[in-house]
């Protein structure tokens, strides 16, 4: 037998050859893009962070500010002696008569017909008898001055105070009791002076006869009507 020839095989060591060197320059460009490259992404995470703290704090602050709008109106009774706020805008949809718009001194210097209407907006009667002002702007607009006056920094006056205090001021008029309507016609004569859930229609008597205007129709045995739990409405006898 003819011995077989044995082929060259290829090398076959299993030490493989090293790299080549890097050049250093490349070297050093590829770890600083590498480093700048990182630092971008952790910025990047880092503003998403952020933007998701922030959003989250500002949907906590609107629900916050809701909740706490939806607890006071909620809170606001018409039967108690709580501060809710401006009892006209709140119990008659009204918040123009508060500041009025003249005092009682001016009104009086002028020779108006002026309605002044003592009440405090931490009692329940002054909160029930609300609508009622607010309706005695909408019937006699700027015929009259309608001057709505809390009572808090105000002192009784009354037959003791008559003499002592100015005509002009308001003190001198208030009995005590709120709410009060007093009506003074053009040469400042108190022609009406009522405390209580006066009637509606017995004030546009005395305006009446205060500026010389007929009466607004329809009249009747007015009086207020609930139609909801914070607000009424004045209605007449006839409805």
């Amino acid at each position: 037998m003819v011995p077989s020839r044995q082929r060259d095989l290829p090398h076959t060591n299993d030490q493989r050859r090293p790299a080549p060197p890097m050049v250093p320059e490349i070297q050093a460009f590829l770890v600083n893009d590498g480093i700048a490259a990182s630092g971008a992404s952790s910025r990047r995470l880092l503003q998403a962070s952020w933007r998701r703290t922030i959003g989250a704090f500002a949907a906590l602050l609107l629900l916050l500010a809701v909740s706490l709008g939806f607890g006071s109106a909620a809170k606001a009774s018409l039967n108690d002696d709580r501060y809710d706020g401006n009892i006209f805008a709140l119990y008659a949809g009204n918040g123009s008569l508060v500041p009025p718009r003249s005092s009682l001194a001016l009104a009086l210097e002028q020779h108006r017909v002026a309605v002044v209407v003592y009440y405090l907006d931490d009692s329940s009667v002054s909160k029930r008898f609300a609508p009622v002002v607010s309706e005695l702007q909408r019937l006699w607009g700027n015929n009259v001055e309608l001057i709505p006056l809390v009572t808090d920094p105000l002192q009784p006056g009354g037959k003791a105070a008559a003499g002592a205090l100015p005509v002009g001021d308001p003190s001198r008029y208030w009995s005590g009791l709120i709410p009060q309507v007093v009506v003074f016609d053009r040469q400042g004569q108190v022609v009406f002076d009522a405390s209580g859930q006066v009637e509606v229609d017995a004030i546009n008597g005395a305006v009446s006869q205060a500026t010389g205007l007929p009466l607004p129709a329809p009249s009747g045995l007015g009086s207020t009507r609930s139609f909801n739990e914070l607000n009424s409405e004045v209605v007449s006898g006839g409805r």
